[in-house]
């Protein structure tokens, strides 16, 4: 999926997870109960971005992000040095 934003500097852009809407042991979350995740998957990269690469799975700093909506899509735009961390 290429994507309408394309970021400058150590700039990325990225897509949230899904939040879960179920528990383990089966029951339904209202939205209310819901938390925001702070894992995303890379879409984009910058030029200056060192550490990743498209694709990445990124734990990132949840109040550092800034949000975009495009073609109904939801983007993050993160600094590489607000990524905490890459998921296997």
């Amino acid at each position: 999926m290429s994507t309408p934003i394309t970021p400058l500097a150590d700039r990325v852009v990225a897509v949230r997870e899904e939040a879960k809407t179920q528990t383990a042991s089966g029951l339904y979350l209202p939205d209310t109960a819901k938390e925001k995740p702070v894992l995303a998957e890379v879409k984009a990269i910058g030029p200056e971005v060192k550490s990743l690469k498209v694709g990445d799975r990124i734990v990132y700093k949840e109040y550092s992000t800034t949000e975009l909506k495009v073609d109904g899509v939801e983007y993050l735009i993160v600094k590489e040095d607000d990524v905490l961390a890459t998921v296997n």
